[in-house]
């Protein structure tokens, strides 16, 4: 089923993200109209409503609006909501100074994949997000439950996939085995996550969708499995992934690390073990429970 979207609420969220990226500054009616490309009327109505709810505030003696009080308390429920991941941001810092790259923690947020921390010299804006439907999102699930895999699986596909299901299935044995998924550099998999980001299944024209799907045939294609990896050969890899886990046992983050890159299979083992650590490390320190292991803190 395809989503309705509001164009009335989509200006709002338009208003509350240029002030959220101005850090503090403050606007007249006249210059945000201009800036935001929307008409006077329309613009005062939608700041008459956020300033009665306390969301912006307005200078009685300049008339310039920004941010209210309102937002201090939805930020600070939404912080504890993803506490995790500021936990998991000292993790990053770390592996990003010892291999010198970028990395994410990022979960998935309703419908979408979100980046919620993101570390190194390839910065990977906080907040970008995917839709979460095959083929984006396999390392969301690999970990979790038989039942939220499945469930992934049955979404309508983003783009047209031919599916290997005995490969797929071996790819989920094998990670869920060795802690950690190491998945292939290809060209198509760059420009697949650039192309899907923010973008929703519905709103991809036909043509690209059937160029997605040429490019990216399996889901399984793009992960190394134990048979494909050797100590002493090189591999191109793109990203290595774990998870970390909440109270209830369950997966509840990705921590990735960006490879871009062909290194041995004995480095994969020592980038990926360093990984699954400091995962481990999140978990534990977040109060979350790795099923089946005691995690030391």
């Amino acid at each position: 089923m395809v989503a309705r979207r509001s164009a009335p609420t989509a200006r709002v969220v338009q208003v509350l993200d240029f002030f959220v990226e101005q850090r503090g500054k403050r606007f007249g009616l006249s210059e945000l109209a201009r800036e935001l490309d929307l008409a006077k009327p329309t613009c005062l109505g939608i700041l008459t409503e956020l300033t009665a709810g306390g969301y912006l505030v307005r200078a009685a003696d300049t008339r310039t609006y920004g941010l209210g009080p309102a937002l201090i308390a939805a930020g600070r429920i939404a912080q504890d909501s993803f506490a995790s991941s500021a936990i998991a941001r000292a993790e990053l810092e770390k592996l990003t100074a010892l291999y010198r790259t970028t990395c994410t923690a990022s979960a998935v947020v309703g419908e979408q994949i979100m980046v919620l921390e993101s570390t190194g010299p390839g910065l990977v804006k906080v907040g970008a997000a995917y839709h979460f439907a095959p083929p984006v999102g396999l390392m969301y699930v690999l970990w979790d439950t038989d039942a939220a895999f499945d469930a992934w699986l049955n979404k309508p596909p983003t783009v047209p996939l031919q599916q290997d299901e005995v490969r797929l299935r071996q790819v989920v044995a094998e990670c869920r085995e060795r802690g950690y998924l190491v998945e292939s550099l290809t060209a198509a998999g760059r420009r697949l996550y650039s192309l899907l980001a923010g973008v929703a299944a519905h709103e991809l024209p036909k043509q690209v969708r059937e160029l997605v799907g040429e490019l990216v045939t399996s889901l399984g294609e793009r992960v190394y499995v134990g048979t494909d990896l050797r100590p002493r050969k090189e591999h191109p890899v793109s990203l290595l992934a774990a998870p970390t886990y909440g109270g209830d046992g369950r997966q509840n983050m990705v921590l990735t690390m960006y490879v871009g890159a062909s290194i041995t299979g004995a480095e994969i083992d020592r980038r990926g073990t360093a990984l699954v650590a400091a995962a481990d490390r999140v978990t534990a320190r977040s109060g979350g429970r790795k099923p089946g292991a005691t995690i030391d803190q």
